[in-house]
């Protein structure tokens, strides 16, 4: 049998790494990675030794593309998901994915699966929002048969922001502030289950737009008791002043050009929302982990769970 050859950009992310985990075993299937962070190429060089992986900035057009010579499909993964500069967003969602279609088509390349997000359908109003409006509009416009998959916020191996970087948060300090009531629902997927409607829609050549958001609704609050209770960690779960914990992030910013969790997320985090619920299980044919399982999966998993990835 001959490999299909799958090319994953963002590789060396939160959902490439996990993607590649899940299908480097399957002699079907010959991976390719391509991300320009540094440092987490090298642990994906460490994780996956047995998996090319390029270090370049795809937003550039470069010899990179090359290696989409041959391949039965893209994953379009590459993102920015946090920071403080618009035009980072621009570079790494839109412009990237504009290049990346272009090579595609000289490469004569028949289908790709585009990891969107749920902001596109959310109130929030901030850089990450509009660049992955305007991919979307990318995916749509391309003429390539193509799946998008939307997602929400997601956790599991590899997690270096979100309820990773809060779990490991947990550890460090003696208090852990909790915004306002935490009454606040959010919808966690978790990335195991993501992949796993990644590579059915690979398999099958899916086609659509589809939401895959969490099944568990869940406050915000409950979440990390959730969490603190699995994990066990040092802190104290406190619940603290919204405008209090705004100003704490603003001001960690004035020090950090690269905060982990920014006052634009929290204000997308106290946003009264849920996302539409889809059977994405029967519809691309996986199995849905139950939350704490997903948590347990996540935390205290021997072989990947204290894996975190460089910001």
């Amino acid at each position: 049998m001959t490999a299909r050859k799958i090319v994953v950009t963002g590789a060396a992310g939160l959902v490439g790494q996990n993607l590649v985990a899940r299908l480097k075993g399957r002699p079907d299937i010959e991976l390719v990675g391509i991300d320009k962070h540094a440092a987490n190429v090298a642990l994906f060089r460490k994780v996956h030794p047995d998996v090319t992986i390029i270090e370049a900035d795809v937003s550039q057009p470069g010899p990179w593309t090359d290696s989409l010579a041959g391949a039965d499909a893209v994953v379009i993964n590459q993102a920015q998901i946090g920071g403080l500069v618009e035009d980072e967003f621009t570079a790494n969602n839109v412009r990237a994915t504009e290049v990346i279609l272009d090579a595609m088509r000289r490469h004569g390349i028949g289908y790709f699966v585009g990891i969107s997000s749920s902001v596109v359908n959310s109130l929030a109003d901030d850089f990450y929002t509009r660049s992955k409006t305007a991919q979307e509009q990318l995916f749509v416009e391309s003429g390539i048969p193509h799946v998008v998959l939307r997602p929400t916020l997601m956790f599991g191996w590899f997690d270096r922001k979100h309820l990773g970087w809060l779990r490991r948060f947990m550890d460090r300090t003696p208090v852990f502030p909790i915004p306002g009531d935490g009454n606040y629902p959010r919808q966690p997927l978790y990335v195991g289950d993501f992949v796993s409607v990644i590579a059915a829609s690979l398999d099958t050549r899916a086609t659509g737009v589809h939401d895959i958001s969490g099944h568990d609704k869940i406050a915000y609050g409950e979440l990390i008791a959730t969490i603190h209770d699995i994990v066990k960690p040092r802190a104290r779960l406190v619940h603290i002043p919204y405008h209090v914990f705004w100003g704490l992030l603003w001001l960690y910013a004035r020090f950090n050009a690269k905060p982990p969790f920014t006052t634009s997320q929290l204000e997308a985090l106290v946003i009264p929302e849920v996302f539409p619920v889809a059977d994405w299980p029967g519809t691309f044919g996986v199995t849905r982990t139950p939350l704490r399982q997903a948590l347990e999966e996540t935390f205290l998993d021997p072989a990947y769970g204290r894996i975190v990835l460089e910001f």
